[in-house]
C-alpha cells in the first residue's frame, strides 16, 4: 500500500502546545502571539504545492494566492506549519472573515503565517532545536508578502502577555527554543489565552 504524501502525514503529528491557564516567565523561552485563523501545512516541492489542514482536508484551491506564494519560495522543497490569518485595521486577527472578508471594513488579505519549518530542500528539520529552525524559516521567508513568520514578542513572559492584552490579541505560545519537533501535545509549547476571547463574533458560540 502506497503511503500518503509527506506533507499528509505531518498534518495528522503536528507538534501541538498545552494550553496552561495564567500567564508566566521561563527564562530562556520565546514568545509568540498567537494566531485566530485555520492551522496549515504548506508543502512546496518545485512548482507543486500543497495546503492542507491539520485534519488532512485539501486547502489549495480555496488559497491561490497563498499557494501560488509557496511555489515561489525558491527551495527545492520545504514544507512549513502555518497558519492561514485575515487581520483587521488595528492587525487583530478576525477569524470570521475567513469566511468572507467584509465590504465595510479594512482587511487584509488571506495571510499566510508561518511558525515552524519541518523540511527544507529535501531535509528533515524536525530534530533541529527551534531557535535554528526559525533562523532558517526567517531566511526562507525574507522579501515574502503573503507569507510571514510569527511575531515574536518580549522575551520576558509576563511582559509579552501585557503586549498581548493592550494589543486585543488571542494569546501567546511560549516556547523552549532548544525543542525539536514533536508530533501530538507537548509541554515545551505552552500557550496561554484571553478568557472569553471575541466571544460571540467568530460565527459561532462556545460550548458550555
Amino acid at each position: 500500500m502506497t503511503p500518503p504524501p509527506l506533507a499528509q502525514r505531518i498534518a495528522l503529528s503536528l507538534m501541538h502546545a498545552t494550553q496552561v491557564a495564567t500567564p508566566f516567565h521561563r527564562p530562556g523561552w520565546v514568545y509568540e502571539e498567537k494566531l485566530d485563523g485555520f492551522r496549515m501545512v504548506a508543502h512546496e516541492e518545485g512548482l507543486s504545492v500543497r495546503l492542507i489542514s491539520r485534519q488532512g482536508k485539501e486547502f489549495t484551491g480555496r488559497f491561490p494566492d497563498l499557494a501560488k506564494a509557496v511555489a515561489g519560495l525558491g527551495a527545492e522543497s520545504a514544507i512549513l506549519d502555518t497558519e492561514v490569518a485575515v487581520f483587521d485595521r488595528q492587525l487583530v486577527r478576525r477569524f470570521e472573515w475567513l469566511r468572507g472578508q467584509p465590504k465595510d471594513d479594512v482587511a487584509t488579505p488571506p495571510l499566510l503565517m508561518a511558525f515552524d519549518l519541518l523540511e527544507l530542500d529535501g531535509e528533515d528539520q524536525r530534530k533541529r532545536p527551534l531557535r535554528e529552525r526559525r533562523q532558517a524559516l526567517e531566511h526562507l521567508l525574507t522579501g515574502e508578502r503573503l507569507i510571514l513568520p510569527v511575531r515574536r514578542l518580549s522575551p520576558n513572559g509576563l511582559e509579552a502577555w501585557q503586549e498581548v492584552l493592550r494589543a486585543g490579541w488571542e494569546g501567546l505560545v511560549a516556547k523552549d527554543p532548544e525543542s525539536p519537533y514533536v508530533g501530538g501535545r507537548t509541554l515545551k509549547w505552552l500557550k496561554v489565552k484571553q478568557p472569553k476571547y471575541r466571544e460571540g463574533e467568530r460565527g459561532w458560540e462556545p460550548k458550555r
